[in-house]
């Protein structure tokens, strides 16, 4: 009897790098095919293109395949404790120890270690057929109509959206392609990107008071567009005139953004970390309902996502002005609810949680957790928030070091002092697909 062989598959399409897996395996025994869960795989892989139960059904359909399995987990401990396989075979693309799929293959060797299973390590299928599909398909991630929907995917498989800010298309890129192992094993990555207008202000050198028109911004979201795919969410400040507002949410729906988050203020924006430092004036809710229901009035797809943030925190108005809002808000339409504060102490943000999804279990929760920091993810999700955005941090950590290397250029006359904090240029070249 030949040997039991198992081999895991996280493609949206099969091409023949996976048939030539498949057709080395068959030499070894009965061939089981394992079909990645799209919860698994968007922690360290692709969006799915396709839908969980037609990549279950391409898997079944190639010949020689003895049975298909749902593997719910990057790592291989369950599957490999459930099909005990005498070796799993996959490509040698995860025997580089700089590519995140190494960390898998050390898993995978642990696992069968323990009682005597083998890898085997198949070369790489490199064919200009095999990169055309590969590229086609990532292509169409990142067409509108793809791109547009995944954030409402993503709240439904996630426990939480991990959101990024991104400026410009290398930090896209940074936001795209950073994977970090966790100390379980585990593969990490960030599933979506916050286009904030404070940092695209900040990148421009001009003040975040909506003084760089949605022209300005459309040109920001298109240079990031056109290197990532991961789902755009927009910082659309108030939203401006209900008539700009009607015409932007057009455009943005068009180009593939997945969302935008308006807030509930009028007249010169002042950024929302000044609170009551600055006089800032919240919208009436009558107003700012009739922007959200005119917004979504104008939409031409059930997609795109008109999200209401509420400044009574920020602006010290109470709990309950916080929670009146923000139930109206949801009944004038908005399909997510963004809640700030500017305290260090989460515990306001958390209150709010809990009040709200007392009165309503479904309707998206936002937060952005700048000022209450301490905050964990696991603990928003126990709250039930739905979306987190760090909402600026890679703004804030490119300036200071920046600043401290012209510093030093201009104190020591050379560069060599400041070349041991910089990142060579060949590998920042690596994160730019050619």
């Amino acid at each position: 009897m030949g040997k039991k062989v198992y081999t895991c598959f996280c493609t949206s399409v099969i091409h023949k790098g996976h048939l030539n897996i498949i057709n080395e395996a068959l030499k070894l025994g009965e061939v089981t095919v394992g079909v990645l869960s799209d919860g698994a795989m968007i922690r360290y892989n692709r969006f799915p293109t396709c839908t969980f139960e037609e990549r279950l059904a391409a898997a079944k359909a190639m010949d020689g395949v003895s049975k298909v399995v749902v593997q719910r987990d990057m790592m291989y401990d369950d599957i490999i404790a459930e099909l005990r396989p005498d070796c799993v075979i996959h490509g040698d693309n995860w025997c580089n120890s700089e590519a995140p799929e190494y960390f898998i293959r050390q898993n995978v060797e642990s696992c069968l270690k323990k009682y005597g299973g083998k890898i085997v390590d198949v070369p790489y299928t490199f064919d200009p057929d095999v990169k055309r599909i590969d590229d086609l398909d990532k292509e169409r991630l990142a067409m509108p109509e793809f791109r547009r929907k995944r954030l409402r995917q993503l709240i439904k498989m996630c426990p939480i959206v991990k959101t990024i800010e991104a400026h410009s298309g290398l930090t896209g890129l940074i936001a795209e392609k950073t994977v970090v192992r966790q100390d379980d094993g585990r593969l990490d990555q960030f599933d979506a990107m916050w286009v904030s207008s404070l940092c695209d202000s900040t990148a421009k050198g001009k003040p975040d008071i909506e003084l760089v028109d949605m022209s300005s911004r459309l040109r920001t979201i298109d240079d990031i567009m056109e290197v990532t795919t991961k789902p755009i969410i927009l910082d659309g400040d108030t939203g401006g005139l209900t008539e700009h507002f009607v015409y932007n949410v057009r455009t943005l729906e068009r180009i593939g953004v997945s969302a935008v988050i308006i807030e509930d203020k009028c007249g010169l924006k002042k950024n929302s970390l000044f609170g009551t430092e600055v006089k800032q004036t919240q919208d009436t809710i009558e107003n700012f309902c009739a922007k959200i229901a005119a917004g979504k009035d104008a939409l031409r797809t059930k997609e795109f996502m008109i999200i209401a943030r509420c400044e009574s925190l920020i602006l010290e108005q109470g709990m309950d002005d916080a929670l009146t809002r923000c139930h109206a808000y949801v009944k004038a339409g908005a399909d997510g609810i963004m809640i700030h504060s500017r305290k260090k102490d989460p515990a306001e943000i958390l209150e709010f949680c809990d009040k709200f999804r007392a009165a309503d279990k479904t309707t998206p929760i936002v937060v952005v957790p700048t000022s209450f920091n301490s905050v964990t993810e696991a603990e928003l999700a126990a709250h039930g928030v739905n979306i987190c955005i760090y909402a600026n941090q890679l703004t804030r950590a490119a300036f200071p070091a920046m600043q401290s290397v012209a510093q030093d250029l201009l104190r020591y006359h050379r560069a060599q002092e400041v070349d041991s904090r910089l990142m060579p240029f060949k590998k920042i070249i690596t994160l730019i697909d050619s």
